[in-house]
């Protein structure tokens, strides 16, 4: 069998591999090094990209939500103006005609719509009872009545005896007279009922107490009244006709009696009446701050009819100045009132005011503000104090289309 030699192999000497590891060494920590330095360039790289997209966004935002909100200013409000205010005519006099005495409507003259002059018969109340109360109470004022002179008889005569006989006591006498004023005193209550039960009597008819127009009649033939319950007729008289206002208390200081007023119904457009100042209050009604004006409007013929709606239209002059602003501006929240104004640097501040009159699309403001001021139209709900803003100028959408 033969014998199995390996061949030989070069192996490199113990040198050269210590040689080759350090290389291979340094090699590798330069690869390291490279690597730790591309990422450290590569991170600064992207750090600072990073900076620069975070500027450019903060930039972008802040312009962003940098607002833009429309302004505008107030205007003086005017000193003098014309006032408007509703009103409702009504009769110079006006009555509501009840019954004196009860009873049944034995018939009724006159109903809506006629005209009566004062004293004129109404309606016939009929009182049977009332018709026997009166025939007794008489015939008991005869009775007494024949007393009474059978009292002052017998008196004459005990007076003349008492002259000549000394058998009259002065008791008798005395007693006598005392039953006469006795007798006198019930002939004057007799004759007292009677009387009453006479104006009860004439009270049977429904006159009317000043002339007029009947606007209600509320009763039929063979209705029961009793005294007070029913209301029979209304009377107006209805020239004149009255009307009350409410001058607002801001323009309630300059007002005369006698001062000619327009009044304007709506049926009769373009045509004026004119009313006169026959009264006004002494003094402001604290609950709704205003002065009661009444007026007075002729109406010859009866041409209107009293309950007409009308609208007075009266010039005034205010003591007090004031600034008219949109509506718009206003942010009521809490029951508090305010206006969002833009100070000169371009800031949101807001401002508590006291608001006058409300007229419409616009509205007075007395105090907390001034004509120079910025003021913000349709503030949004997000818009906060001393928030950077934007100013554009507004313009009313009337103005606008012009």
């Amino acid at each position: 069998m033969n014998d199995f030699h390996p061949l030989p192999v070069d192996l490199p000497a113990p040198q050269e591999q210590q040689s080759q590891a350090q290389q291979s060494q340094i090699y590798a920590k330069r690869a390291i090094w490279a690597v730790v330095a591309l990422l450290i360039v590569g991170g600064s790289t992207r750090a600072l990209v990073n900076s620069q997209e975070a500027k450019a966004l903060e930039a972008y935002t802040s312009a962003t939500l940098e607002r833009t909100v429309l302004t505008t200013k107030a205007t003086p409000g005017k000193l003098e103006q014309t006032l408007r205010l509703p009103t409702t005519l009504r009769g110079n006099s006006e009555s509501v005609i009840y019954a004196r005495t009860s009873g049944y409507i034995a018939a009724w003259h006159k109903g809506i719509g006629d005209y009566v002059k004062q004293g004129e018969l109404l309606a016939i109340i009929d009182t049977p009872e009332q018709e026997h109360q009166l025939a007794e109470a008489r015939a008991e004022r005869e009775q007494i009545a024949a007393r009474s002179q059978l009292a002052k008889t017998t008196l004459a005569r005990w007076e003349a005896l008492s002259q000549s006989e000394s058998a009259i006591s002065q008791q008798d006498l005395d007693e006598k007279r005392s039953a006469l004023r006795q007798s006198e005193a019930d002939l004057n209550a007799a004759q007292a009922n009677v009387k009453r039960l006479e104006n009860l009597e004439n009270y049977r008819n429904i006159v009317a107490p000043f002339t007029g127009i009947i606007t209600r009649r509320s009763i039929e033939v063979g209705d029961y009244i009793t005294v007070g319950s029913k209301e029979l007729f209304a009377l107006t008289q209805t020239d004149p006709l009255r009307a009350t206002i409410w001058i607002p208390q801001a323009y309630a200081d300059n007002l005369a009696t006698g001062t000619s007023i327009a009044i304007n119904l709506r049926e009769q457009q373009g045509q004026n009446l004119n009313a006169l100042i026959e009264r006004i209050a002494g003094g402001i009604d604290p609950s709704t701050r205003s002065r009661q004006v009444d007026l007075i409007l002729p109406n010859p013929g009866a041409t209107i009819l009293p309950g007409a709606y009308a609208e007075v239209s009266i010039s005034v002059t205010s003591s007090i100045e004031t600034l008219v602003t949109p509506a718009a501006t206003l942010i009521i929240r809490d029951q508090n009132q305010r206006i969002a104004v833009v100070e000169s640097d371009n800031t949101i501040s807001f401002r508590t005011i006291k608001l006058g009159r409300d007229l419409g699309r616009d509205v007075e403001v007395l105090e907390g503000i001034s004509k120079d001021d910025l003021l913000v139209v349709s503030p949004p709900d997000q818009l906060v104090e001393n928030e950077l803003v934007r100013t554009r100028e507004w313009k009313p959408a009337a103005s606008a289309g012009r």
